[in-house]
């Protein structure tokens, strides 16, 4: 497979900046960045460098020089569309956009052109449906926010080639991030088929009365989410014995949630307008599981990114 050095990113959103910002870093790359509105590509990737910057995992001048590889532009049939030897996806998750966005990429750029699209839920397989060349696309899930969240999921369509996927694993190593694998293409891919299964025992928790949300979050944060990213399920399970993970599992599958539905807690708790951060406030107060005010909110979502860098950089 060639050597990977000019990338077109389609979509200057909050993720599509981000993608962008990684390709950047990468020895000799060219980014282009497709939007059909104006996007200021750059005021984003200094926003989002900020605080590495900080901290000192970052200075100035590689902020500098990343953004210096990036391009903006709105005209398709400009020299960085034309040139990509790799296409990602980042548009808002509209089948028929995406479908449409690579049918149309396919008359401007190369045959041997890598797509890959952006999705945390839709099928690549349907997503490439509209495409001659359905061999050279697979998905790549970043997780938000993309710039310091390591994991990229790489999904493989019946189409995708081996050559083509590894061709995209590499890329994603060399970037540094933490591609991984997915074998199939089904829904939620592998990370998220997880996280859902975890909310939705959480949620009969409280819907069954067993404990109030609080405290199914407290359970969650001061147990085994503390050992997650030392001990993962696998590994856990190979250090109790598979014998006991038999056992227990035996024992208590019966009982956990099973539904193929959303939650009718859900479905109750939006008629009450308890839609969490986004609800209306009332008395100054946003209620979904539970209640928050805006300085609690932005304090959450502040926080975030500041939690990431301390367990990935120790900063």
């Amino acid at each position: 497979m060639k050597d990977i050095k000019k990338f077109l990113v389609c979509g200057g959103g909050m993720m599509g900046s981000a993608i962008a910002q990684i390709l950047a870093g990468l020895d000799g790359a060219e980014v282009t960045v497709y939007d059909v509105f104006p996007v200021d590509v750059e005021a984003k990737v200094r926003n989002n460098t900020k605080l590495l910057v900080e901290k000192g995992i970052m200075t100035e001048a590689d902020v500098d020089a990343i953004v210096g590889k990036i391009s903006f532009t709105q005209d398709m049939q400009s020299e960085g569309v034309k040139n990509a030897q790799m296409v990602v996806e980042c548009v808002l998750e509209d089948m028929e956009m995406k479908q449409n966005l690579f049918a149309q990429l396919e008359e401007v750029v190369a045959e041997d052109t890598i797509f890959c699209t952006n999705t945390s839920v839709m099928s690549p397989t349907e997503i490439s449906s509209k495409c001659k060349h359905k061999e050279r696309l697979c998905g790549t899930h970043f997780w938000n926010p993309a710039f310091l969240i390591p994991l990229v999921e790489v999904v493989k369509t019946p189409d995708t080639t081996d050559e083509v996927a590894q061709a995209v694993m590499d890329v994603l190593t060399a970037a540094g991030k933490k591609p991984v694998l997915c074998k199939k293409d089904v829904p939620g891919f592998i990370a998220n088929r997880m996280q859902h299964a975890l909310w939705r025992e959480a949620i009969s928790i409280v819907e069954r009365g067993i404990a109030d949300a609080k405290t199914v979050d407290d359970a969650c944060k001061y147990s085994f989410g503390l050992r997650l990213p030392y001990l993962p399920p696998l590994v856990n399970s190979d250090m109790v014995s598979t014998q006991l993970t038999y056992n227990i599992h035996s024992y208590v599958l019966k009982d956990l949630e099973d539904r193929h539905d959303a939650s009718p807690l859900l479905k109750e708790m939006l008629d009450e307008g308890k839609n969490g951060f986004r609800a209306e406030a009332v008395d100054g107060v946003h209620e979904g599981f539970m209640k928050y005010t805006d300085e609690e909110i932005a304090q959450i979502n502040g926080g975030l990114n500041e939690y990431l860098i301390k367990m990935l950089y120790n900063k």
